[in-house]
């Protein structure tokens, strides 16, 4: 019984309300994460100081390797599972989301143990203020005892929005990031832990998930459940070459947020990296908008491709690019026209983060127009199980335009110019991914 309700989702015809019904759950969902992650710098910004807010994000490109490796293994791996769903291997689907899930613990230690070996010699070379330097040891000390369930949260939230649980992912997400705020201020205000506080905080938040999903995926009645796993290495690298695109996004995130922060420490210095944390936080907001749509979707895109629906998938595409289209036009000006309360809401009008932080958001914000598209093109092709296009576009979006912007246009405007990197790389990427879109247009018919 229940599985014949799994399979008619997939069925119904493609309308409007059908797709925001996949894509609803997961869109709040990747808002709320980065709301939180908001709220996280704001109790850290407004109860400990900037200087505390600039470690966050000279801690970021950890933590976002950390979430590289899950979100490759995850993206990559529910592609997979939903094709032979799609394909009717039902069987086959639940060992290899089993053995998945199994690599992933193994990933997630070796990287809790990795990141302890290497988080000092990392932070002492960035020739920071010993203040802050210290913020950010005891903030990453912290966060990496949670590396396990981290993992496991991004696995469980993309599984369960392919197995029709995208409320609950949902639910999930919530309750974990209320907890989150709850617990940052009983740490930092009440029991005054600090920044270590902030990072036990977010970890048990994220932990609500990965205990959830243990749980509802025990369950033999499901559709997707635990079995016993089938070790189909071939199908691990596939569903890893599949999500490599999403894993090097999160990378190269890293890398280009270590990028801005030196830019900034070089023309402005600690002060600058506290403005980057701001801007990137709207970013990331109204980016999670367009993140969060691609993956509701895409298990409906590997299904329909799965099954050869080229009329619903063609419908899917369509749909698709006219409610992103929507979203960019509302989001940038939403943006521009709020930058001030913004930034208030993490620095006073006096502090002087608070009038560089005001700027660059407006100059950011131009590339708000773009980003929806190129996520999508992105997020369909691994879908499409074309890996090697998806990571095309996402490695010349996040890495090789971001570093030709980032190189070229603060040597000549100064900290303009590392304001107008994004928009100028989005750009960039925007007509990379119209090219690509047209040219696998033949071969998927959307």
């Amino acid at each position: 019984m229940d599985h014949q309700n799994n399979q008619n989702a997939y069925s119904k015809p493609v309308t409007l309300a059908n797709i925001m019904k996949f894509a609803v759950p997961t869109i709040a969902m990747s808002v709320f994460m980065a709301f939180y992650t908001m709220v996280d710098g704001l109790f850290v910004s407004n109860l400990i100081g900037t200087g505390a807010l600039s470690a966050i994000n000279l801690t970021a490109p950890v933590i976002q390797l950390v979430t590289a490796v899950s979100t490759m293994l995850a993206t990559g791996g529910s592609a997979v599972v939903m094709k032979k769903m799609g394909e009717q291997k039902t069987k086959e689907a639940r060992e290899d989301f089993t053995f998945l899930i199994l690599v992933n613990v193994l990933v997630g230690a070796a990287m809790c143990m990795l990141g302890y070996v290497l988080m000092e010699s990392v932070f002492s070379k960035m020739g920071l203020s010993a203040e802050v330097m210290d913020y950010c040891t005891s903030y990453l000390g912290r966060y990496l005892l949670f590396t396990v369930p981290i993992l496991l949260m991004n696995n469980f939230t993309l599984y369960m929005i392919a197995a029709e649980k995208a409320a609950l992912s949902l639910i999930c997400s919530v309750a974990g990031g209320v907890l989150n705020m709850v617990l940052d201020y009983v740490f930092i205000a009440l029991f005054d832990m600090g920044i270590g506080g902030a990072a036990v905080a977010t970890g048990m938040g994220y932990s609500v998930t990965a205990v959830v999903g243990l749980f509802v995926f025990a369950r033999k009645k499901d559709l997707l459940h635990f079995t016993k796993p089938a070790f189909r290495l071939r199908m691990l690298a596939n569903a890893a070459a599949n999500g490599c695109s999403e894993m090097a996004t999160a990378l190269v995130t890293g890398i280009i947020t270590m990028m801005f922060n030196w830019t900034m420490l070089h023309y402005i210095g600690e002060d600058g990296v506290a403005a980057v944390t701001i801007i990137m936080y709207v970013l990331t907001f109204a980016s999670s908008l367009y993140s969060g749509y691609s993956y509701g979707v895409a298990p409906m895109a590997s299904y329909y491709y799965g099954e050869s629906n080229h009329e619903k998938l063609r419908k899917l595409v369509s749909y698709s690019l006219r409610i992103i289209t929507v979203i960019s036009i509302v989001t940038s000006a939403v943006s521009f026209v709020a930058a001030n309360p913004l930034v208030s809401i993490f620095t006073s009008p006096d502090h002087p983060v608070y009038g560089l932080a005001v700027t660059g958001n407006r100059i950011c914000v131009l590339a708000l127009v773009f980003i929806g598209f190129n996520i999508f093109a992105s997020g369909l092709f691994t879908a499409l199980s074309n890996g090697l296009v998806s990571a095309i576009l996402a490695f010349s979006r996040s890495f090789v335009f971001m570093m030709i912007a980032m190189l070229v246009l603060p040597a000549l405007l100064g900290v303009n110019g590392v304001w107008l990197a994004t928009p100028a790389a989005e750009l960039m990427a925007f007509a990379l991914s119209a090219f690509m879109f047209l040219k696998y247009r033949k071969r998927y018919q959307y």
